[in-house]
């Protein structure tokens, strides 16, 4: 029995949705008819897409008589998550001829990593990527050459990307095919104190780089619970991976199985066999509310709160933050995961990781069941089982049923809090959201005057000169979409962490992000409207009273309501983030951007 509340906020989105996903699956029907895409090319047009094949699959290619997957793969070996896709083609390739079908490489797309940029003028291209990598997606399988798609992406802005890509492809299914988190090196926790340490002072950059490289090993994505595993939770809670396989360590014969598995899985559900599941069909509002509920379940990314916004609009689905405030509320927080806790993403996986907790859920009424799934069985509950390789054979086993570390993964009967990970901000500084999950129930709220900026170099500059040794709530204004592409501003975590650690009351509101490894400092971050539309920000002056209340929600300026909205704004009148390292080709994206709340998408209307 699904939970009433659940039920009726997934209604209201069904409801809200009835016209636009109407008219989205009735494009991906149109879509289907014709069959296979490769008969509609012209001889000269089907030759160029499998010159370079061996005889036999021109072959099958030409005659329509094997299915032919496309591979879009974000690979690059500079960045850790996604070095491990560098073998992956070939791995497809032969699993794909032993299955009876046919693998080709339809292209890559840009895969950039935050954890270099935080800080630095990439940043600023980090959420516009998303956009990218969807268009980029597009190109190559906008070739016509396939029955199915397999996407190889991990991190950050790249699984929302590719996943939108999928939608807009959405006649074709897909499966997600996960690279799996490095080994677990310097705990989290010591290395953020080493990283206070540094913005303190006290020890140099030696030491940091040496604690940076010992938590930042090898090959896999990283171990703390941020946007790129939130990533891997969420696809799987909608269903696109195989069960359990988003946490299996990299560079292992469990993950080269679980790789051949989704190979054959796609094969088996494209339109030339008997169990056809075409992507736009499988994301339906139900799956979209899982990913939520998953969000909330393992209090993760605040990033998502836009993500699923615009991946939920590629399908022709409607969501906002209050269906997010109304599902939290339901949600109670099931896992310590850094910055949620001490253990790290390989500690959740071996206290019994997603089976666990999609189990847990499951029972409690608290996650849709019914859902199409890439697993070979239909529905959640087969996602309470786990991979294993037994005999050189990769079979699916129940998972453990409950938890085996409490202390990494609790029940619904007795949760870390009874609330999710994400709460909704609302006051007369406008509407925008909050990581609860990793910030201590003493700094959940704060009262404490502004320190106003405009550039988050000048927080750093104002720390050094020691103006900050005090109660604050730092206001960094015109750091949203349409201002300078809207960068994460994990770089000030240390800082104001340090703050907090030596009993100052601080929190930070701003119209930008903070990174999904951001937490123990409380936030409200993506106000909207933002500053360069004109926002209440820009009516906040030095020294004005602002009160947060993250268990609540509520955030407000201590001053009388007329007063304050006759106040002038502030307009920031420069262009100094708008070029250098390539930011002068994003200049449209500025200016065509949505709001946060509305997934600051450029691509397609959101009206």
């Amino acid at each position: 029995m699904v939970h009433p509340v659940l039920k009726a906020v997934t209604n209201e989105v069904i409801e809200r949705s009835r016209e636009s996903r109407a008219k989205y699956l009735a494009r991906i029907d149109a879509a289907v008819q014709n069959g296979p895409h490769r008969a509609q090319l012209g001889c000269g047009n089907l030759v160029h897409g499998f010159a370079a094949c061996p005889a036999a699959e021109k072959s099958d290619l030409s005659n329509n008589v094997k299915a032919n997957i496309g591979i879009i793969s974000a690979y690059n070996d500079m960045l850790s998550a996604h070095q491990p896709y560098k073998d992956y083609p070939d791995i497809i390739k032969e699993a794909a001829r032993k299955a009876g079908g046919v693998a080709q490489f339809a292209g890559g797309v840009p895969a950039m990593c935050d954890g270099v940029t935080q800080g630095q003028p990439g940043m600023e291209l980090s959420l516009f990527s998303r956009d990218v990598i969807a268009m980029s997606a597009a190109i190559g399988l906008s070739h016509n050459m396939f029955d199915g798609a397999l996407f190889l992406g991990i991190c950050d802005k790249i699984v929302p990307g590719l996943l939108i890509s999928a939608l807009s492809f959405g006649h074709l299914p897909a499966v997600f095919v996960p690279g799996g988190p490095m080994p677990s090196g310097l705990p989290n926790k010591e290395k953020v104190r080493i990283r206070q340490l540094y913005a303190e002072g006290k020890v140099g950059r030696d030491a940091l780089l040496k604690a940076e490289s010992e938590s930042y090993h090898s090959p896999g994505t990283c171990t703390f619970y941020g946007t790129a595993n939130s990533n891997q939770m969420m696809v799987e809670m909608m269903g696109l991976h195989l069960p359990g396989s988003s946490f299996v360590n990299p560079n292992t014969p469990l993950r080269d199985a679980l790789t051949g598995s989704a190979t054959e899985q796609v094969l088996k559900y494209t339109a030339m066999g008997d169990d056809f599941r075409p992507l736009g069909y499988m994301i339906d509002e139900k799956a979209i509310m899982n990913a939520i509920i998953g969000l909330m379940a393992t209090g993760g990314s605040t990033n998502h709160t836009m993500h699923l916004v615009a991946i939920a609009r590629a399908a022709g689905i409607i969501i906002n933050w209050d269906d997010f405030d109304k599902i939290t509320k339901i949600i109670p927080l099931l896992t310590r995961i850094y910055p949620n806790g001490e253990a790290d993403i390989n500690h959740f996986q071996a206290a019994g990781g997603m089976s666990v907790l999609i189990g847990e859920l499951l029972e409690h009424g608290l996650l849709h069941e019914d859902i199409i799934t890439v697993a070979p069985k239909r529905g959640m509950s087969t996602y309470t089982e786990e991979p294993k390789l037994i005999d050189g054979q990769l079979v699916w086993e129940p998972g453990p049923g409950k938890s085996l570390d409490p202390k990494v993964i609790s029940t619904i009967d007795s949760p870390f809090s009874e609330t999710g990970g994400l709460h909704l901000i609302h006051g007369n500084l406008g509407r925008g959201m909050s990581k609860i999950s990793a910030v201590s129930e003493e700094h959940q709220i704060v009262e404490a005057p502004a320190m106003v900026f405009d550039d988050q170099d000048d927080v750093v500059a104002a720390f050094k000169r020691g103006e900050m040794e005090k109660d604050l709530i730092v206001v960094l204004r015109f750091q949203g979409p349409k201002a300078n592409g809207m960068p994460e501003l994990h770089k000030l975590t240390p800082l104001l962490g340090s703050l907090q650690d030596r009993g100052f009351h601080v929190a930070i509101v701003t119209d930008g992000r903070m990174s999904g490894a951001s937490g123990k400092v409380p936030s409200a971050i993506h106000m909207c409207p933002e500053c360069e539309d004109g926002g209440p920000l820009t009516r906040i002056r030095a020294g004005d009273m602002i009160h947060l209340n993250t268990q609540t929600g509520e955030l407000n300026v201590l001053i009388d309501n007329d007063v304050f909205e006759k106040r002038t704004q502030c307009i920031k009148g420069t262009t100094e983030h708008h070029y250098g390292m390539g930011r002068e080709l994003f200049d449209s994206f500025r200016k065509g951007v949505s709001s946060a709340e509305t997934g600051a998408i450029n691509m397609f209307n959101v009206e």
